[in-house]
């Protein structure tokens, strides 16, 4: 197989998509991986390195594309890349698509084989690809909104922890998965009073046992989100609906009841983000402020992480691009339905419902092109 890995073009991304040590295996196993030359510095991976595990580093950007037939990247594909993508082409990497209908209409005019990390499942219902990230954007979140909560920062000069005499900042957290659990984990950690909230008593149990009563565990109802946004320092809205548009839990009117200098830091703006007032953001101007709210809503939040991120994320990925680097899309997914429902665009067709739901569409059974 011809493998190829792209540099991330992406607003300060820095991960990369496959480690030296992934490639080595890969090669070990008799395919070819081309690297674009410098895809791997930002993660404190340099050329050499590939090179030693077996790489071909490759100047030339359209060779690279035009002699691939697997591509592996980190985030969704720019406007610039969709371009070069061609019928032949197997896409892996994060998609998020029921956010951008732009993209994936792309995507379906390319008529490449698009395979997304984060629809891909194990036998726990979990998302085997989508939970490495997870973690870090969860425990990132709560450093980008103590960040915010500064005076400097458009916030309400709060210091998350308290001193003595003074009380902590309140954290709230919607959505206990692995986000969620990640932001409480990290917000207990800095001493924060910290609230969690879901619609599973199951989830709320679970964590109520394992952080010993130490989090206040809540059950979300339409009240619980209105008191969340009204007493909260920092709101971290990590729900997720697998494949779907996230629903918009905090409103535009609810602002005017938070208090000046709040944070929102939306986790889940990757899938159109869970508060109605949310619009994606970049590292390089990653806040803004709605009715006195600070709003942090960076699309790709572990990028800046990149190797901790590059080497979560490849370690969780390498048992999937070595099953389709040695059995083709077909044979990899046609084994394995749970890797068959990270397809989401072949030939043209969408094969993901809830992206499909998203744009009003028709969704092809993805098993119906095993043949």
């Amino acid at each position: 197989m011809k493998i190829a890995v792209p540099k991330e073009i992406k607003n300060h991304e820095y991960r990369v998509a496959l480690t030296p040590s992934v490639v080595r295996e890969l090669v070990a196993r008799g395919h070819r991986v081309a690297v674009q030359a410098s895809a791997g510095e930002g993660a404190g991976f340099p050329d050499a390195e590939y090179e030693a595990a077996g790489a071909h580093i490759e100047q030339d950007l359209d060779a690279l594309w035009d002699n691939a037939e697997l591509i592996v990247k980190v985030k969704e594909p720019q406007p610039e890349e969709v371009k070069r993508l061609k019928p032949s082409h197997t896409l892996f990497t994060y998609l998020h698509l029921a956010a951008e209908e732009s993209l994936t209409r792309g995507l379906m005019d390319s008529e490449a084989t698009c395979i997304a990390y984060e629809t891909i499942t194990d036998e726990e219902g979990g998302l085997p690809l989508l939970a490495p990230m997870s973690r870090v954007a969860g425990r990132m979140a709560v450093q980008a909104g103590a960040h915010s909560l500064e005076k400097a920062q458009g916030g309400a000069g709060i210091l998350i922890p308290g001193v003595p005499g003074v009380a902590p900042a309140k954290v709230t957290v919607i959505g206990g998965g692995v986000v969620g659990e990640n932001a409480a984990r990290m917000a207990l950690g800095l001493g924060a009073d910290v609230t969690v909230l879901d619609k599973s008593l199951e989830r709320l149990e679970v964590l109520d046992h394992r952080y010993q009563g130490r989090l206040n565990t809540v059950y979300s109802t339409a009240d619980a989100l209105e008191t969340a946004a009204r007493e909260s320092d920092i709101v971290v809205g990590a729900v997720l609906v697998p494949g779907a548009q996230a629903p918009k839990l905090i409103t535009r009117k609810m602002l005017g009841d938070m208090r000046p200098g709040s944070v929102l830091v939306d986790v889940a703006i990757d899938q159109g983000g869970c508060f109605e007032t949310s619009r994606a953001t970049t590292h390089a101007d990653p806040t803004y402020v709605v009715d006195g709210v600070v709003h942090y809503c960076v699309a790709n939040m572990p990028g800046a992480v990149a190797r901790t991120s590059t080497q979560a994320l490849t370690n969780a990925t390498l048992p999937f691009v070595l099953a389709l680097a040695d059995k083709g899309w077909q044979g990899a997914l046609a084994e394995d339905p749970h890797f068959l429902k990270g397809l989401n665009v072949h030939a043209g067709h969408i094969t993901h419902p809830a992206v499909a739901q998203a744009f009003g569409l028709e969704a092809v059974d993805p098993k119906s092109l095993m043949a």
